[in-house]
């Protein structure tokens, strides 16, 4: 896609729009590169004025069309327009990124807080341990249950979210949430076991 960024939609040859989102919706490859070539604009123009920042809009750009490419199955170009659909996407996106922002900044804020207080390290409570627990066992997860974990619960998406971005169907996302909590709060039980044995 970094072939065509910057190519606006009124070059020659570009097939109409409900022709890209035919194909698009039929999975035919050349379609994506046709329908970032159309709406790559509108869709930076929108993330740069919601994010004022244009490394971030262009993340975004590229977020967008990733997303819709895997989720092209649940886009029927018979109940609405392609333009339209990546719109949505691009919002989704855009709350996302402004989401992680400000996970950002609150833990730059939790940092400085505890680079401050020199008995801060000796304060380490149980729910310290037990996030330290769970990220090292969610990394032992196998994909695609450790993405979508981490999707949920580290960049706090909707189970739909995920499953568009994924292309899986949402019953298959909600399986995979709901064996992998299982299994990390019996790895959790445990470990306290084992600590309290010693």
């Amino acid at each position: 896609m970094g072939r065509v960024r910057g190519v606006t939609s009124t070059e020659a040859g570009l097939p109409s729009p409900a022709e890209i989102a035919k194909s698009f919706a039929e999975g035919r490859e050349e379609s994506l590169a046709h329908a970032y070539r159309r709406w790559s604009g509108l869709v930076f123009t929108l993330a740069l004025r919601s994010l004022g920042d244009r490394a971030d809009a262009e993340d975004v750009t590229q977020q967008v069309f990733v997303s819709a490419w895997r989720g092209r199955a649940t886009f029927d170009p018979a109940s609405g327009q392609l333009g339209s659909w990546l719109t949505g996407i691009t919002r989704h996106r855009i709350a996302d990124r402004l989401a992680a922002r400000g996970r950002e900044h609150r833990s730059v804020e939790a940092a400085a807080g505890l680079a401050q207080a020199p008995a801060a390290t000796e304060r380490l409570d149980e729910h310290t341990v037990d996030r330290v627990v769970l990220a090292d066992e969610l990394a032992k997860l196998e994909d695609p249950r450790r993405t979508i974990l981490h999707l949920a619960f580290y960049e706090d998406q909707t189970y739909p979210e995920i499953a568009e971005q994924l292309a899986l169907p949402l019953g298959t996302v909600k399986s995979h949430v709901r064996r992998g909590l299982l299994h990390l709060r019996d790895r959790l039980k445990e470990v306290k076991g084992d600590d309290a044995s010693r």
